[in-house]
């Protein structure tokens, strides 16, 4: 049995790249929320925030290690399954992911062991300055992994000699035309994704009685966000779409299932898109919508996949209800926000209920919808790794074969199954045990009462208290 290494290869690369992105869209967040937290505590010197930030930094951690291990893997596999686009795109993606170690893991890195490893022995002032350097370095990074992602979607600043991509212009390139809504698409998606998880948790934790004052902070907070951030990211979610049917029209008509040129698209809720007999199957739709929103006229012209030859279209069922799982779960978010806003003004925020029960099933909703987003705009690039110059084919290594690139699957997959199950249960246990005091002292003189286990211990019984200071002498 023979295997197709170049569909192979693209799955092993989309493999790994889902369990890298959820990682970094987290930390990126996160490590916002515990810079502003290390803020509040410096300015106002209450432990609820140090509590925080003490409890959150430990997550972080975690969880930026394991995003660290899945993007050294990502990279690796240019060299090993697309060295021949590692060899066309050199002159400017080498540079790009050079500055990315240089100007972002190096500064992450650095103050990320002050910020670990350093509070209480190092002035206040210091420990907060290494907070907001681990939260830029994480913006630093993404900004160039995002703009080298952007220019294999919208390349701009290159062309073509000798077989190579020679850079006439870094400008054009880096802030290529969909770069700067990629870059904030993603911020915000950041945001969100550490604001539901900090709000599931924290409302997990009202329900429990753990801690109650320092969660009451935390989930107004990133109620507050929610509220927010969910409707901006559907603004900006339309001038990213605007974009996309600027310089990528093949990817809109797959994401909106439309197969003929028209005008007065309608926006298709449901539809079964048969990509072999170039059509849709059971379609249910609202008139003239999609023209609406993709071009702000309800007679505005969207484009259809038959303007593309068959063998450069986008796989159209995977472009389409994953647009759509995104979409949907950005509608929830946007009731969320409402739902606590509601919650909030009648003065019902933090007296347990459905809404904190309903809270934590929604830490997974951005991550699903972060990787729905993932799987739109990359399955929606095909076939071209660089949008119009350079296709899958061209770019994979030469002397792979299927076999090859399968082992190397079955590998990552086996060695993913063991260090994500591990890091993931990790992380539940930490979660599980709960806050501990943030200070020495619950003042700043030092005084250090005895809380009682509903106040301050671990939610499992099981799990011994933090030991006092002095205790393990």
């Amino acid at each position: 049995m023979e295997f197709d290494p170049l569909l192979i290869s693209r799955i092993q690369f989309a493999f790994v790249v889902s369990f890298h992105a959820i990682f970094p869209v987290f930390t990126i967040g996160l490590a916002s929320y515990i810079a502003l937290l290390e803020g509040l505590h410096f300015k106002t010197g209450n432990p609820a925030w140090a509590q925080l930030s003490r409890f959150w930094t430990k997550v972080f951690a975690v969880a930026f290690g394991m995003g660290v291990v899945s993007g050294i893997v990502m990279s690796f596999q240019f060299g090993t399954n697309w060295s021949n686009f590692a060899q066309m795109s050199a002159n400017f993606l080498g540079p790009i992911l050079s500055y990315e170690v240089v100007t972002a893991f190096f500064l992450e890195a650095a103050f990320l062991g002050v910020l670990l490893f350093g509070r209480d022995k190092v002035p206040r002032g210091t420990h907060l300055f290494a907070a907001v350097m681990v939260a830029l370095g994480t913006f630093i990074s993404s900004f160039w992994i995002l703009v080298a992602n952007s220019w294999m979607h919208t390349p701009a600043g290159v062309e073509f000699q000798d077989g190579m991509l020679h850079v006439r212009s870094w400008a054009e390139a880096i802030f290529n035309p969909s770069f700067p809504y990629r870059f904030a698409h993603m911020a915000l998606a950041s945001f969100l994704t550490g604001s539901f998880v900090v709000a599931g948790v924290s409302a997990w934790y009202l329900l429990k009685g753990h801690m109650v004052e320092a969660n009451k902070k935390a989930l107004s907070m990133c109620l507050w966000m929610i509220l927010f951030l969910a409707p901006a990211q559907a603004v900006m979610g339309d001038f990213h779409g605007l974009n996309t049917l600027e310089y990528q029209p093949a990817k809109v008509a797959a994401m909106e299932g439309n197969w003929e040129t028209q005008a007065g698209a309608p926006l298709l809720l449901f539809a079964l898109p048969d990509q072999a007999a170039q059509e849709n199957r059971f379609e249910l739709g609202i008139p003239k919508l999609a023209s609406l929103i993709l071009t702000h006229k309800a007679d505005g012209v969207v484009p259809g996949l038959n303007e593309v030859a068959r063998d450069e279209q986008p796989p159209v069922a995977v472009v389409f209800w994953s647009f759509r799982i995104m979409v949907g779960i950005g509608l929830a978010m946007i009731a969320v926000g409402l739902w606590g806003l509601v919650l909030r003004l009648r003065g019902r925020l933090y007296q347990p209920g459905v809404f904190h029960k309903f809270l934590p099933v929604m830490i997974a909703a951005p991550f699903i919808a972060v990787l729905a987003g993932w799987f739109t705009t990359e399955s929606g690039r095909a076939p071209w790794l660089v949008y119009g110059m350079i296709s899958f084919a061209e770019g994979l290594t030469p002397s792979l074969t299927g076999w090859m690139a399968m082992a190397s699957l079955i590998g990552y997959g086996a060695v993913y199954a063991v260090v994500y199950a591990s890091g993931g249960y990790y992380l539940w246990r930490l979660i599980q045990g709960g806050m501990t005091d943030a200070e020495p002292g619950a003042d700043e003189a030092g005084a250090h009462p005895k809380r009682p286990m509903s106040a301050g211990g671990p939610i499992n019984p099981a799990m011994p208290a933090a030991p006092e200071k002095g205790e393990w002498s």
